[in-house]
Formats: C-alpha cells, structure tokens, sequence
C-alpha cells in the first residue's frame, strides 16, 4: 500500500497552506495498493516532535476502501472523523512552537468497519483498530516554526 500526495514528497516540507496559520487545509493524498479484503481505511496524521508528545492532527476512519484520492480540505462522503489533539473534528494543520516538526500520515487498511462514534480521539481509534490491519503505510512531512 502506498501513500503520496502532489503538495509534497516525503520527508519535503509541507506547504504553508496546509498549516494551522495558513488555510489550515489537509493535503490533497493518493492511495495505492489497498489489498484485497479491505474493508475500510483509517488515515491519521500525527507530530511525535511535540514537547508534550506524540500531539494527532488528523484521526478519521471508515472511509470506503475504493478510495483512491483524498482531496484538498475534505475526507470523502462516509468517512467519520475523530477529535484532533485540540479536541475538534477536523484536521489541525502543522503549528509547530519551534524548530522543524515531522508530521506522519499513516493509512491503515482494515479487515471492517469501525463502530467508533464520531469524535472519538485517536486512542479510542487506535484501540480499535486491534487486530483488524491488514496492511499500513507512512507517508512523512516537515513544517518549521514560523512559516
């Protein structure tokens, strides 16, 4: 499985519009290779570089196996969407206090759908998410302080 995204190559800086202080739009990804027996997927966006640890940006699920892109600034019809670390249903972009943070979206490929409620947070989903991965992937991002 794989996971790419036209506004930036792994491990490049991701842009300034996708930040919480820009227009604060998820980036536009495409997915690859969802295997066979695929249910749902399950994208989350996580800073592990945050002083107070790993702080989740982006915590969905359910979103149809079929998908092939996710688009600028929105989840497909049918994905349910969890609490970011700010407690909101919606993706955070990066805001990093100082330095440059390495943000990480990982797509997990699930053997079936969730009966989390929305606004779960992205503990509740990783719970969840137990012993049904068939596959996952990474795609990783920068953002620097002050951009």
């Amino acid at each position: 499985m794989e996971l790419t995204s036209t506004a930036f190559k792994s491990d490049a800086a991701i842009p300034a519009e996708h930040s919480y202080h820009g227009a604060n739009l998820s980036p536009p990804l495409a997915i690859a290779g969802v295997p066979e027996g695929t249910a749902s997927l399950a994208p989350i966006c996580d800073d592990p570089d945050a002083p107070r640890g790993t702080w989740f940006h982006w915590v969905a699920w359910n979103l149809d196996p079929k998908t092939a892109q996710i688009a600028k600034g929105k989840l497909p019809t049918g994905a349910v969407v969890g609490n970011n670390s700010w407690g909101k249903p919606e993706w955070g972009g990066p805001a990093p206090p100082s330095g440059t943070h390495h943000y990480v979206f990982k797509l997990y490929a699930l053997k079936e759908k969730l009966t989390l409620k929305s606004g779960s947070d992205a503990k509740a989903l990783e719970a969840a998410m137990q012993g049904k991965i068939l596959a996952e992937t990474k795609l990783v991002g920068t953002f620097a302080a002050g951009r």
